[in-house]
């Protein structure tokens, strides 16, 4: 019963990775709408906000390009999402894989 368990997961790992292959082009961040004078909200223009190797960045989005970054946060939305899936089941498969199948309990040393 273990390795059909295993088989199922790994093939789920296998279906998700095969997935990450099509997700395309993808970046961190959050837009939001800025205001070059914020007390009257005039002038407004879009920003990306991210933090990448521990830096956090902002850059100006051209309205042309909106479109294209959006699409690309949601591509990083769904990459971490699946990334995440993958870890999860992988951990999984190693537990069942090592016979336990649940986490081991911490347990408390007896004086």
């Amino acid at each position: 019963m273990a390795n059909r368990n295993v088989s199922t997961v790994e093939k789920t790992i296998r279906l998700l990775k095969q997935r990450l292959v099509e997700i395309g082009d993808m970046r961190p961040g959050t837009l939001s709408v800025q205001y070059r004078n914020p007390a009257e909200r005039k002038i407004p223009f879009n920003q990306i906000s991210y933090t990448c190797r521990g830096r956090s960045r902002s850059e100006y989005v051209r309205p042309e390009n909106l479109d294209a970054v959006r699409r690309e946060i949601e591509a990083y939305k769904r990459f971490k999402c699946m990334l995440s899936r993958i870890i999860d089941l992988s951990i999984r498969a190693s537990r069942i894989r090592c016979g336990t199948g649940i986490p081991a309990k911490k347990t408390q040393k007896r004086k």
